[in-house]
């Protein structure tokens, strides 16, 4: 289609309509939350779904419009400048202005042949390679025969070998033992969740309980399981909770938020065990947009909204793991599983690298859509990248067991209100894309991706000379 434009506006305009469209299938249930939810006209709703898909589409129309300058006839140059250009297109937007990646192409590829690299390149790696196979297709079906059958040869071979031929790459991690786990799901109605004659004493009522009940090494409770600060709580609620946990051979994580009006609010998880000098803790970094933080000149449009806990300060990256039972047990919150780079800074140190991850969220806010299964798709990606077990605990789900080839090995209904009882094994070692990530972020493909697009235009001014 771009090839078919007779102007870089014209190929930046498609590259625009194309994003935001796909952009707004892509996360239209946003609706969910900010009109169901939050009480925003539907009518500005709409509006401000597709505003936010244009605004994220920008990026591809650049890339588009460059793209079309560079276009030349020799298909290796211009298959990789496209490969180039939407790879930076997609980390600027899952990384720019606070970043949302979500529905990155390369998601589309924890399955298949191109699964493989995952724990090479990562996700944007992968989709890297996925946007030049497409554009290699494209390629061979305008070139002469010979060259039409190097481009055959190279697609079968460079994402396709290690699909073909099992065991070919490495395995990374190790073994490093198991631990059982119980995931709670409390199924607490989204719209009563922060309610204090309803959602809130069911909450209460109902973790408190599993927490009480539960027999595993570890019980994990999805986020703002406990909807009240620590200080609200009812009488006695929080210290039985901690002396619960005080001895014996079990430990909890779970969802709470913290704080007071002078230091501010976090998102925070709790980790309760035996023994403990202080409660372990650990803050939100990768805060949402008007839904935990309010951006700069915005509060005009968070006002027009009810969202409670809407302003949090945020964690630091790379806050340490939990430790339990010879686990280090990495947490992270809601959609902090979509940022690879920033989970990548606790591998530096392989000593304390995390053995097994956490997440706990509540995706309630969106409704039974397609956000759950997009989460989860997000969950195995990561798993895949830094081959290591997530397990997830969540209101609403998907509260699932992953295991580090990214396989859901044990999940509980949707929407369904109970415990999700297993066994996770932890992993050691450490992945290219751990060592790479941690250390250096997404600067190596931002630099070979504009190393390409450097010698595409070159040879271009060259050619037109």
């Amino acid at each position: 289609m771009l090839h078919s434009c007779t102007s870089s506006k014209q190929a930046a305009a498609t590259g625009l309509a194309f994003a935001t469209a796909w952009l707004c299938a892509t996360f239209w249930w946003l609706y969910v939350s900010m009109h169901t939810f939050a009480g925003l006209n539907a009518a500005l709703t709409v509006l401000a779904i597709v505003a936010l898909a244009m605004a994220l589409g920008a990026y591809y129309a650049i890339a588009c419009g460059v793209y079309w300058r560079l276009h030349q006839r020799g298909p290796w140059r211009s298959t990789l400048a496209f490969a180039a250009l939407w790879t930076m297109a997609e980390m600027a937007r899952g990384t720019w202005l606070t970043g949302f990646g979500w529905g990155a192409i390369g998601y589309a590829h924890a399955d298949g042949p191109l699964a493989a690299w995952i724990p090479w390149v990562g996700s944007y790696g992968v989709g890297f390679l996925a946007a030049w196979v497409s554009a290699a297709v494209i390629a061979a079906l305008n070139v002469g025969w010979a060259m039409r059958l190097v481009l055959v040869l190279v697609l079968a071979v460079v994402p396709g070998l290690v699909f073909w031929v099992p065991g070919l790459l490495p395995v990374w991690s190790l073994p490093a033992g198991s631990l059982s786990v119980t995931l709670l799901q409390g199924n607490i109605p989204q719209d009563e969740k922060f309610q204090s004659g309803s959602g809130v004493p069911l909450a209460l009522g109902w973790y408190g309980d599993q927490l009480n009940r539960s027999s595993t090494d570890l019980i994990v409770a999805p986020e703002t399981a406990i909807p009240l600060l620590p200080q609200e709580l009812p009488q006695d609620y929080w210290e039985a909770l901690t002396s619960r946990f005080a001895s014996g051979g079990q430990a909890a994580l779970v969802g709470v938020p913290l704080g007071n009006m002078g230091q501010g609010y976090t998102n925070s998880v709790v980790g309760l065990a035996p023994q403990q000098q202080q409660v372990w803790r650990y803050d939100k970094h990768h805060l949402v947009p008007f839904g935990e933080f309010i951006p700069p000149l915005f509060k005009w449009f968070t006002r027009m909204m009810n969202i409670p806990l809407g302003d949090f300060n945020r964690g630091a990256v790379g806050q340490d793991s939990f430790d339990w039972k010879g686990q280090r047990l990495a947490a992270n919150i809601c959609y902090e599983d979509l940022f690879g780079e920033e989970l990548g800074v606790r591998f530096v140190d392989p000593a304390r690298a995390p053995t097994i991850f956490v997440n706990v969220s509540n995706i309630g806010w969106f409704g039974d859509t397609v956000a759950i299964d997009q989460h989860l798709q997000i969950s195995r990606m990561r798993a895949l990248e830094f081959e290591r077990p997530m397990v997830r605990a969540t209101n609403t789900g998907a509260t699932v067991i992953i295991d580090h080839t990214g396989t859901v090995i044990q999940s509980l209904p949707r929407y369904t209100r109970g415990a999700l009882v297993g066994t996770v094994q932890g992993r050691s070692g450490t992945t290219p894309f751990a060592w790479w990530v941690g250390r250096l972020g997404l600067w190596p493909l931002w630099i070979l991706s504009l190393a390409i697009v450097f010698i595409a235009a070159r040879a271009r001014i060259t050619r037109a000379r």
